[in-house]
């Protein structure tokens, strides 16, 4: 259970008592317990409507939000998993493929945190070696090879920023794959279904379009990483996810994500039915806008739309005579 959602629990719980004493002694009519489901309503809907940005985090690092593994079992209708990066090893902690989506011949490329210990041990809890990266651009260039769109699904605190990671080429990594990905000629979908933090994120996030889901985050550092550096002080961690305006309508603002993809009351864990539906329709909708783009004009439009990234105002200093 969230913080914010404790008055939601105890409504729920003295509700679930009501009908269950109502069942033996019939004290409540059935209108006064639908008066009483209609409070509940609304005060799921007051709550969710009045979520502070960290709040927002915590419910999109809640344990049981659908991660990558989960949209591909339940999003695709065929999936061939792809090992390694053809110089060092596997990273598990990102899951790439080829699959079908709706009919639709995809490469999928996501970042896994693991669902467990066990798993998120394995998956070194969503962070990426260089490795990781590698092979994502292995699997690029494999859906480049036969012309097969790039779905690229984020949901990781970072790249891992331990020192084997940086022996083995970490930065580069990162950089190689912002390049290639800039010019790679099919399209490339990318959807952000977690957290997106620094360049761990965009490492996999250069595309042609960039859809979020309502709860999700967008960040050049996590909200205790940026309290931490500025203030020395980690429990300032919601004043900084206020600053950093790292959720989808100030991102939509900003020009650095195209859509906001709605999640049920409360977020994605409680109705991933819905969003697996959600995120279909957006994934092969924005296929079919982009099949029809030639190449030349798509990269270019790609290009374009990471440059325009980044607002600032210049103060005019010319001294008045």
């Amino acid at each position: 259970m969230l913080a914010h959602e404790k008055q939601i629990l105890e409504y729920e719980k003295m509700l679930a008592k009501l009908k269950d004493q109502d069942k033996d002694k019939g004290l409540w009519s059935e209108d006064e317990i639908h008066k009483l489901e209609g409070k509940l309503h609304q005060l799921k809907a007051k709550v969710y409507a009045e979520l502070t940005p960290w709040e927002r985090v915590s419910i999109c690092r809640h344990p049981a939000r659908p991660r990558t593994i989960d949209y591909i079992r339940n999003m695709c209708d065929e999936f061939t998993e792809i090992f390694g990066d053809r110089l060092f090893r596997d990273d598990p902690s990102i899951i790439a493929g080829f699959a079908k989506i709706g009919g639709v011949k995809f490469m999928v490329i996501g970042q896994e945190k693991g669902c467990d210990t066990e798993s998120r041990l394995q998956r070194n809890f969503g962070m990426p070696h260089p490795e990781g990266y590698r092979k994502a651009m292995r699997c690029m260039r494999l859906a480049e090879k036969f012309k097969l769109p790039v779905l690229s699904l984020l949901d990781t605190p970072g790249a891992y920023p331990g020192l084997a990671a940086e022996e083995r080429g970490q930065g580069w990594a990162i950089a190689h794959n912002l390049l290639e990905m800039a010019r790679l000629k099919t399209p490339i979908v990318i959807l952000l279904i977690g957290e997106g933090c620094s360049g761990g994120a965009l490492g996999m996030g250069i595309g042609d379009v960039i859809g979020m889901l309502e709860h999700s985050y967008y960040s050049v550092i996590s909200p205790e990483g940026c309290a931490s550096i500025l203030w020395k002080d980690t429990s300032k961690n919601e004043v900084a996810a206020e600053a950093l305006k790292m959720h989808v309508e100030d991102l939509l603002k900003l020009g650095i994500v195209d859509d906001k993809i709605d999640e049920p009351l409360g977020g994605a864990h409680h109705d991933t039915a819905q969003v697996y539906r959600s995120v279909k329709n957006y994934i092969v909708e924005q296929w079919n806008l982009l099949k029809g783009i030639p190449l030349e004009d798509l990269i270019e439009r790609r290009y374009q739309k990471f440059r325009r990234i980044g607002k600032f105002i210049v103060e005019d200093k010319t001294p008045v005579l």
